[in-house]
Parts: structure tokens; sequence; C-alpha cells
């Protein structure tokens, strides 16, 4: 374990790291902001993620419904999940152009909207309904080798926002339709994974409510990216 002491870490940016089992001894952090998969977070003595996760599911009750095994729930929680991003994107919409802006080196608004073009490729259309298809082109998916231009992604593509929206549409139909006739025994069912070397790899042995809850799960969380980056952006134009 690499060990620091006595160092000035003040303004550091960790992205991407696991930092599972990490201690924090004796320091001073102020005015930090930690986001990722926190689970068993000591603060001087005292375990948060309980108080933390019962804040989220009061500010956000679709995330409760997100956990649930029950097919109605999880009927309303994607209805949910997409009259939310409807909003956003008529938010979207009222200034154009913002689309395709980012702060702090995260996705643009298009960006994120496309990786959810290829998140309902791989972990619904894949994973939920066995489907061998190539994903949609213009989806974004992970940046590392094999996945990144694999299986039908074109890195070169640079959609319109109609263009985008009018495929995430569709996906939301599809996934919708298909909860509307899903049982809660199928969704017990082992995911129908096709047998080849395409993303995700990790899928396999995953039942179909876990890899639905992967589709549901982004949907969420990469809205809450979305918003906070349109307020930031919003915040610097009107300073």
């Amino acid at each position: 374990m690499t060990r620091y002491v006595d160092e000035d870490l003040s303004g550091a940016e960790f992205r991407e790291c696991d930092l599972t089992g990490a201690r924090l001894i004796g320091v001073v952090m102020q005015d930090a902001v930690i986001d990722g998969l926190v689970t068993n977070l000591e603060v001087n003595g005292v375990e948060v993620t309980g108080y933390v996760e019962a804040e989220l599911d009061r500010r956000h009750p679709v995330r409760v419904l997100i956990r649930s095994e029950d097919p109605a729930d999880l009927r309303e929680a994607a209805r949910q999940l997409r009259a939310g991003w409807t909003a956003t994107i008529g938010r979207i919409r009222r200034t154009p152009g913002i689309e395709r802006r980012s702060v702090n080196g995260e996705w643009s608004a298009a960006q994120t909207l496309r990786h959810l073009v290829f998140v309902h490729d791989s972990w619904f259309r894949r994973c939920c309904l066995g489907s061998a298809e190539p994903f949609t082109p213009m989806g974004i998916g992970p940046d590392v080798e094999p996945y990144h231009d694999a299986h039908g992604i074109d890195r070169s593509l640079d959609p319109e926002l109609d263009e985008i929206v009018r495929v995430r549409d569709a996906q939301a139909a599809a996934l919708e339709a298909w909860l509307a006739e899903v049982t809660a025994a199928q969704l017990a069912a082992p995911a129908p994974v096709p047998d080849d070397d395409v993303w995700p790899p990790y899928a396999r042995g995953r039942s179909v409510r876990q890899c639905l809850g992967t589709v549901l799960n982004e949907t969420f969380e990469h809205h809450g990216f979305c918003v906070r980056d349109l307020d930031l952006i919003e915040a610097q134009d009107a300073g």
C-alpha cells in the first residue's frame, strides 16, 4: 500500500481510481467532493453510508423503485426515468448548442445520451434479450481495447441532438414494451448473454434482473451528472 505522510494533496483529483481500504488519518478535508461507489465509509468513527443512501432515496424516490424485484415497480421506474430525461432534453433545446458543451472534463449532454445508447444495446438488448446484433454506431462505450471500436461502434460519428434523441426514444419504448410483459420468473432467470467476446465481458453468470438494474441505474446516474453539468454551465453563463 502506498503511504503518503505530510503531503499536500489540496486540489488533487482522483478519477476512476480504486480507493478500497484507503485510510485517511489526521487529515484536513474541507470543501471536498466524493462521487462514486461508496460503501462502509467511516468518518470520525461514524459509518455514514446509510445516512447518505437514505438521503439520496429521499431526494430521488425512483431509486427505491429501481432496486425493487416487482415488475410493476420496475415499469414505473422506467417511466419516471424517461420522463426525467424528456424534461432535461426540453431544457437543452431551450439553449441550442449547450448539448455539446462540457465542464470539468466530463461528457457533454450529447455524449452522455450517446453513452446511454450503448448501455441499452449492451446491457439490455444483448444481456436481457440475448441479441448478438451489432451495437448502434453512434454509441459511446468504454475506452479500452478491444471494446471501444468493436461490434459496430463508429467513434468518428458526430450526430445531431435530434438524431440521438430519436434513437433514445426508440430504445426507451422498446424497454417499456418488454417491461410491460416480463414476469418475476423471467427476471430471475440467468441472463442470455451471447457466447462471444463482446462488451460487457463480466455479464455472464448474472440474472436478467441484475442486467436490467445496470440499465436503470446508468440511466438514473447519468441523468444526475447531466443535470449537474447543465447547472454549472448555466451558472457560468449567468456570471
